[in-house]
């Protein structure tokens, strides 16, 4: 059986909302578009407003202190340049990113779902050159399902991909063997990607997207199963091209 693409991500909010997609152009040397395009600064931040970068995700609000922003769900519009969001506890908000009145309204929206004994989001912030990704590389994130069954049957219980935040879940692979494609290029639809290294995974990953709520021990187990905290890879785009649901992955 094939390698090929069920699900494609994207998160045009750091840690606020995932949103579904049939089909993306990936770019060379890019983050998948309107992914991690914005973050949400805390009041801890060391995040420069008036010399925007890359800085750590430390520096911002995330569901690995604020369980509840793991169950956001997220529309763009690219054209108008806005992003929907939808919480189960919260009303539907559409707001302008870079609109200075709508991302107030958006901290005053996420403020409830913010743990108080945490540093509180203050800010939308955004570096036009990069996204805003837990690397300081432009990366594209890939899981394998087969490996989110196995860290399900070392739990007990079925879990979504979706909680490891990919922008890619890939089926038709035996368990772990993305691992070994550290180093190596794979072809993904149109497009080609060069992948660098395995994701070490935080306390986000132990919160259910559906109802922002702790529900697995996903470090435990995957401590039990490899030895470490990792889950998925981290590649860079070496070739421009379309991905679209269905397409065969290959490594080259």
């Amino acid at each position: 059986m094939n390698a090929f693409v069920t699900d494609i991500w994207r998160h045009p909010i750091k840690a606020h909302g995932r949103e579904a997609l049939a089909h993306i152009l990936l770019s060379k040397g890019r983050t998948m578009p309107w992914d991690r395009r914005w973050a949400v600064a805390h009041e801890l931040t060391t995040f420069d407003f008036k010399n925007p970068e890359w800085v750590h995700c430390t520096n911002f609000s995330r569901a690995a202190h604020a369980p509840q922003l793991q169950a956001i769900e997220a529309r763009c519009d690219l054209h108008r340049g806005t992003v929907t969001l939808s919480h189960p506890k919260l009303k539907d908000l559409t707001i302008d990113p870079n609109n200075e009145s709508d991302a107030n309204t958006f901290i005053q929206w996420v403020l409830p779902i913010s743990p108080h004994n945490r540093a509180l989001p203050t800010r939308i912030v955004r570096a036009p050159k990069v996204g805003m990704t837990d690397t300081d590389f432009p990366s594209i994130s890939l899981v394998n399902q087969a490996s989110n069954t196995a860290v399900g049957a070392q739990l007990g219980a079925e879990i979504s991909p979706t909680r490891w935040r990919p922008n890619f879940v890939m089926d038709g692979l035996e368990p772990w063997v993305e691992r070994t494609w550290i180093g190596k290029r794979i072809k993904i639809g149109h497009a080609e990607i060069e992948v660098r290294e395995n994701i070490k995974r935080c306390m986000a990953t132990t919160v259910s997207p559906t109802t922002g709520q702790k529900d697995a021990d996903t470090l435990g187990a995957l401590k039990t199963l490899n030895g470490n905290r990792e889950f998925g890879i981290y590649g860079v785009v070496t070739k421009t091209g379309d991905v679209r649901q269905g397409d065969i992955i290959e490594v080259l």
